[in-house]
């Protein structure tokens, strides 16, 4: 079967219930294999036969369950793009397409994103419209293929590079005679030939150099000037004159040497194409997150079909298979754990150095390391469905997207080159009529370096490398921006609520305290009300029984168990009556318990459930349960405070517990027994004191707070992380990775402002530099280039961020 893939953008939906909705309603169209709705993306990617179902069939279901498909979403690889400039006009004439509502260009990544309403435009019509503007639109190709075309990249500049270096290198020795002080070097006398340097020049401007002129030619053509109109006018100024002062030379038989700037178009060039060759490697560093993540996926995977083992290719793994895991194996693909226990590393996932204990019934993760049991795992996700798979689209499309900052970057390259060439003409008038009258030389050189010097591309590649390597590095420490602008936003948030349970605390109750009276031991009394409680299926009472367990205690015999909703419960534990509850409970069995209030008051004002243990009619002390804090969460919240950061815990808990849990962690600002739909109304109070507010929470429960929230945070473990509703996601249940997300997008925002003063400096201080003579085109070369690579290697340095 043929089949076709379709991404839809569906408007509508607010909680993971819809998306699975819309989900099992596409999958039942006749003709569809397989259809994979994104809550936090809004999206549907539907595999399916379009022989037997249509696009048209998709979008009738999807509104049929209440929902709109407003516009899809398609990306395309760009080839051809040269600097900043080009990113703008394809993003300029790909959005006045009728049915775009938007497109947005990644010159670092070389992609385009656009949403589109199909019944509009096709993408067809997009990638011929950008042909007859001189590019290419390549359907999105898939990392790994990406990456292999990167590599090609390379090698093509790097042989490009050679080629022109070897042909340069004689004309750049030719230099040396316009210095005095390198006089006592040897100079061969033919090297002054002007037909040998002619000869030495030509390939480098018209073959080494013809994607200048090509790139020249379809910009004038669409009305618009980029770098390589720069480059084309700045070397071929140089070029031409030399080869008219060669003619003269020979018209007036070859008497003396012509003072000949072939060697400034040659270095120029070999230097520019030195700047690509340092570019297209840097870039390529940029996406190593991408690279890293492909790297942790297993290439096979060892399958139980029936009673036959076999070692297949992980893409021929289906869900359903049961997979064998050995220690020290990676996990192919996301699954549960049918048999076995060990001990899984998680680390290259959610950035957590300690292995997690799993055992029968746990969700594993593809890509983890098993460490030290063998295991049998349900296959549940495979192929793009995989948590490594949605994280690495994740990344790719914060990679993708845009800050605002980089919009107006991208608005001041869009009119820079035009204005740089009126300058260099300017200049040119002046120096020719002015300053040297009739010098036509003098005039030109000033004029070359201003159209050299001036090329945007640092500007054009300040932003989106620093939004790379920052998203690509956070990506690695556990942290998914899901988009530029959330990268840019967190930086300037000023308050940070705290959902409660299963962000500041862990979610599950455990045994926290046990007293007893005089007659009773600690152990004797826990093991009878574990055996007592064990019985019961409460979530208190399991958390007890887990307690107890943990100390190594073991269970006795029971016998006539009773549970007593809302008091507590009875039994008969080898031969002892066992009564644990409340007040309630011990005043109706006439039990004295006055002696215990002290006790019970304190246990209760720390947040915890305290129950009352009777032993044949006797007070024998009190256990207390609590659901605990997580054993970073006051660390974490002391970081964020030190960042100058207001911390408010919000949760619908009872007061007295939300207090005694703030005082455990160090916050004194808390707001108590609000129900879920109200913690949005919360959010907006905030907001409207000015706040710049985070949300933090489980990215489900808490959805509507975290959309209106200004950043939305998801703390998760599992593998549905990647699609959390929110605006970041933090993939360990840990809150220092809240201090973590808004530090390293200060940290992006401070390199990317180095990277534009970088941009700025080299041009606002080059231009008026250059125009008035003291700039050698040769060095402005040098220098044009050099300022590519220094803004994508600052960019780099994020990379390297330790946290």
């Amino acid at each position: 079967m043929a089949t076709s893939e379709k991404t839809l953008q569906i408007t509508g939906m607010t909680c993971a219930a819809c998306a699975n909705r819309i989900e099992k309603g596409l999958s039942k169209i006749e003709g569809v294999e397989k259809a994979n709705v994104n809550f936090a993306l809004e999206s549907s990617t539907i595999v399916y036969d379009p022989a037997k179902t249509n696009v048209n069939e998709f979008k009738a279901r999807v509104e049929k369950l209440g929902f709109n498909v407003v516009q899809e979403k398609v990306a395309f690889d760009i080839s051809g793009m040269t600097c900043a400039a080009c990113a703008t006009k394809i993003e300029k004439r790909i959005g006045k397409m009728d049915g775009v509502s938007n497109a947005s260009v990644n010159f670092a990544l070389e992609t385009i994103a656009v949403e589109y309403d199909s019944k509009q435009v096709e993408t067809t019509e997009m990638i011929t419209a950008v042909k007859k503007m001189g590019y290419e639109l390549i359907p999105k190709q898939d990392s790994k293929d990406k990456m292999d075309h990167k590599e090609q990249e390379i090698k093509k500049q790097e042989k490009k590079f050679i080629i022109s270096l070897i042909l340069t290198i004689p004309l750049l020795w030719t230099m040396v005679a316009h210095f005095e002080f390198l006089s006592f070097i040897y100079m061969p006398h033919i090297l002054m030939n002007p037909w040998l340097q002619l000869a030495f020049a030509t390939p480098v401007q018209f073959i080494i150099g013809a994607q200048f002129y090509k790139g020249a030619f379809n910009s004038l053509r669409n009305k618009s000037a980029n770098m390589d109109v720069l480059v084309a006018l700045g070397t071929s100024a140089a070029y031409f004159y030399s080869l008219y002062l060669s003619i003269e030379w020979m018209n007036n038989g070859k008497v003396g040497s012509p003072e000949l700037y072939f060697e400034a178009s040659a270095v120029i060039i070999t230097l520019i194409v030195l700047g690509k060759l340092f570019e297209v490697r840097a870039k390529g560093k940029t996406s190593q997150a991408i690279q890293k993540l492909l790297g942790l996926q297993a290439k096979t995977a060892r399958v139980l079909r029936g009673s036959v083992e076999m070692e297949l290719p992980i893409e021929e793994v289906i869900v359903g298979d049961t997979i064998l895991v050995k220690p020290g194996e990676r996990i192919p693909v996301d699954g549960e754990i049918i048999e076995g226990r060990s001990a899984i590393d998680e680390s290259m996932i959610t950035g957590e150095s300690i292995p997690v204990d799993k055992v029968a019934g746990d969700k594993v993760i593809g890509a983890t390391i098993n460490k030290n049991g063998s295991l049998q795992i349900t296959a549940t996700k495979v192929g793009k469905d995989t948590a490594l798979a949605q994280i690495v689209k994740v990344v790719e499309e914060a990679q993708g997207s845009k800050a605002e900052i980089q919009r107006l970057a991208d608005k001041i390259s869009g009119i820079f080159v035009p204005v740089v060439v009126v300058i260099a003409v300017a200049t040119f008038l002046i120096w020719f009529f002015i300053v040297t009258p009739g010098d036509f030389r003098s005039a030109l050189i000033p004029t070359i370096s201003i159209l050299v010097i001036a090329c945007p591309c640092a500007l054009g590649l300040a932003t989106p490398t620093s939004i790379m390597a920052g998203s690509g590095r956070a990506a690695e420490m556990g942290l998914l921006f899901k988009g530029g602008e959330h990268l840019e936003n967190t930086r300037s948030i000023d308050t940070v609520v705290l959902d409660k349970t299963g962000t500041v605390t862990k979610g599950q109750p455990a045994l926290t305290d046990i007293t007893v009276t005089a007659g009773f031991t600690e152990d004797e009394v826990l093991q009878l009300v574990a055996t007592a409680e064990n019985q019961s299926e409460h979530p208190l009472a399991q958390a007890i029984v887990l307690g107890v367990k943990e100390k190594g205690l073991s269970l006795l015999d029971v016998s006539d168990f009773e549970a007593l909703p809302g008091y507590g419960i009875r039994a008969n534990v080898s031969g002892k009556e066992v009564l644990v509850g409340t007040r309630k409970l011990m005043n109706d069995y006439k039990i004295a318990i006055s002696d215990s209030n002290a006790a019970m008051e304190k246990f209760e004002s720390e947040g915890k459930t305290a129950m009352l243990i009777a032993v044949n009619h006797k007070l024998a002390g009190i256990v207390a349960v609590a659901d605990t804090v997580k054993e970073t969460s006051k660390e974490a919240i002391a970081r964020m405070q030190a960042l100058g950061l207001e911390v408010i815990m919000l949760t619908g808990d009872n007061q007295r517990t939300a207090e005694a849990i703030a005082r455990q962690v160090g916050l004194s600002h808390v707001i108590a027994e609000v129900l879920p739909e109200q913690k949005s109304d919360e959010i907006k109070k905030l907001q409207d004191q000015g706040k710049k507010v985070a949300m933090v929470g489980d990215g489900i429960n808490d959805a509507p707070a975290l959309a209106m929230a200004n950043i939305g945070m998801a703390v998760g473990t599992g593998t549905d992380i990647a699609i959390e509703a929110a605006d970041i996601t933090l993939m360990r249940g840990d809150l220092n990775s809240v201090a973590d997300a808004i530090i390293m997008s200060r940290k992006t925002m401070r390199n990317i402002k180095q990277n534009l003063f970088f941009a700025f400096f080299y041009n606002t201080i080059g231009i008026p530099i250059a125009a008035i003579g003291l700039l050698a085109p040769w060095v402005a070369g040098a220098a044009m280039a050099f300022s590519s690579v220094s803004v994508v290697l600052n960019a780099l340095r994020l990379q390297k961020v330790k946290l």
